[in-house]
């Protein structure tokens, strides 16, 4: 029987290739002139899309000495998050927050509390007063608090401090690994080893030490979520300790949350970009803090509330129950272009 099928008209290659050229050219031009008429949606304006409005850059300058109060800030970071309602997430469990004096921590420190957890707060001797309020904002939740100043760099403290929270609670169930070190170093000759071991003592064997600590009394269903950095992620000029130790804290996350799956413990990490806290104009000199968070997509920085959440979502075993192992990036959309 007689093909009918109507055959494609006869063309060369050479021609084909030509056309679709053409093709290309026509559509490059049709793009380049809608690029052209198209209104620029470039804002100047930081976003807002909160529940209420935030500060944007320039910041106030001011520099801090370390360890940096919160309470010495003049423009004081945004922790108490008065629009987020509990509901019973972490309720009646028991938590240690390193590093929860202040910043990320306190508001932190905050929302367990409102979602029904006791929370002892770890921090520096030289932070009693920063403690002290997060103290009374978390009782102020009606919560217990149990403040332990000391050093994370110590293993014995560490201990101690797990031992102590235990005793006050009854038990563990959720380890926030927060305290850190971080300072800007403009080169890289003049990173001391000093400065280097301090770095890394605070922000690698701080975490090493506390979560083997936890994980002698956790149960079942208990949580680790320790605090990395877009740092961590995509590294910065400035801070090489400080990226080197948060891309550590990512695979350490990744690695102990393997290890402790037979234990029923899950470790997860946030990773935030530029926070308002007192790490930051007590790293920078004042005038280094005016356009602070000004080059990222939001163009500001977040404010701990912003970041705080995602602690809850990782710790509360009603939210997170399958999953272990994650970083999550908090970094208002930033894609390393």
């Amino acid at each position: 029987m007689a093909n009918t099928a109507e055959k494609p008209p006869s063309i060369s290659y050479s021609q084909q290739t030509k056309q679709t050229a053409k093709e290309q050219r026509d559509i490059q031009q049709q793009v380049a002139g809608a690029d052209k008429r198209a209104p620029k949606k470039e804002s100047k304006q930081a976003m807002q899309a909160g529940a209420r409005e935030y500060p944007q850059p320039p910041m106030e300058p001011q520099h801090l000495d370390k360890p940096g109060l919160q309470s010495d800030l003049k423009l004081a970071p945004m922790c108490d998050a008065p629009y987020y309602k509990g509901s019973q997430k972490l309720q009646d469990m028991a938590a240690i927050i390193t590093g929860g004096d202040s910043g990320i921590g306190r508001s932190v420190a905050i929302l367990y509390a409102r979602e029904g957890a006791d929370v002892a707060i770890v921090y520096l001797a030289d932070e009693q007063e920063d403690a002290a309020e997060t103290k009374r904002l978390v009782e102020a939740e009606g919560k217990r608090c149990l403040l332990i100043p000391g050093d994370v760099t110590n293993r014995a403290f560490c201990f101690s401090a797990v031992e102590k929270t235990v005793a006050e609670f009854g038990k563990l169930d959720v380890l926030v690994n927060n305290a850190a070190f971080q300072m800007h170093v403009s080169r890289f000759e003049d990173l001391t080893e000093e400065h280097f071991d301090k770095t890394i003592k605070t922000n690698l064997y701080g975490y090493f030490h506390m979560a083997q600590a936890a994980i002698g009394v956790m149960g079942k269903g208990g949580a680790i979520v320790n605090t990395g950095s877009v740092t961590g992620l995509m590294g910065n000029k400035d801070l090489l300790d400080y990226s080197m130790t948060k891309g550590g804290i990512h695979a350490f996350t990744r690695s102990l949350a393997t290890h402790l799956i037979p234990y029923g413990i899950r470790v997860n990490a946030v990773a935030p970009g530029p926070v308002w806290t007192p790490l930051n104009p007590s790293d920078k000199e004042g005038e280094d803090i005016v356009h602070f968070g000004e080059s990222t997509p939001m163009k500001r920085p977040a404010q701990p509330e912003e970041i705080a959440p995602a602690y809850v979502f990782l710790a509360s075993p009603h939210c997170s129950s399958y999953i272990t192992g994650e970083i999550l990036p908090i970094i208002d959309g930033y894609n390393g272009g």
